[in-house]
């Protein structure tokens, strides 16, 4: 198992990662076509860790972000995902060290992300990675229809 970060020759692999992880979610996925054109075209400030074997196992997007508590610095992971075949097998665990050593590196002071409350398998493995649950957050969504007319932009 080597993590890394994600590399242009990988978009093929990525993208079959995200298709499955769409699909367990029971959302949405586009086109591969638009998969591979969002990670070129991906904001720059987002970056990817991949886990590797024979083939990309698992991901990790998230982004830097200020100010936190204390006004400090920290990650926001966005999205971590192992592949159905490969779950069990501590890759999660590994991926999300090796986030913390970046952060770490980077003197950053935190890492936030979501987790889905109906989701106990994923909850137990973040409280057993020593995350606090933030219960007194909301988590909030502005898209689609709602964001145009935020933005002035209803047509």
């Amino acid at each position: 198992m080597n993590i890394r970060f994600f590399q242009a020759a990988d978009g093929e692999q990525l993208a079959v990662l995200f298709e499955e992880m769409q699909n367990y979610y029971g959302v949405f996925c586009p086109p591969r076509d638009a998969i591979l054109t969002g990670l070129v075209n991906r904001p720059p400030e987002t970056e990817i860790l991949v886990v590797t074997t024979d083939r990309i196992v698992a991901f990790a997007a998230f982004a830097a972000i200020y100010p936190g508590p204390g006004l400090q610095p920290g990650f926001f992971l966005k999205e971590l995902y192992v592949a159905g075949s490969e779950r069990g097998k501590d890759i999660g665990t590994a991926l999300m060290k090796r986030l913390a050593d970046l952060a770490v590196e980077r003197g950053l002071n935190r890492i936030d992300w979501t987790a889905a409350r109906a989701n106990e398998r994923l909850l137990a493995f973040y409280d057993r990675l020593g995350g606090d649950r933030k219960e007194d957050r909301i988590f909030y969504r502005l898209e689609g229809e709602k964001l145009k007319v935020l933005a002035g932009r209803k047509e």
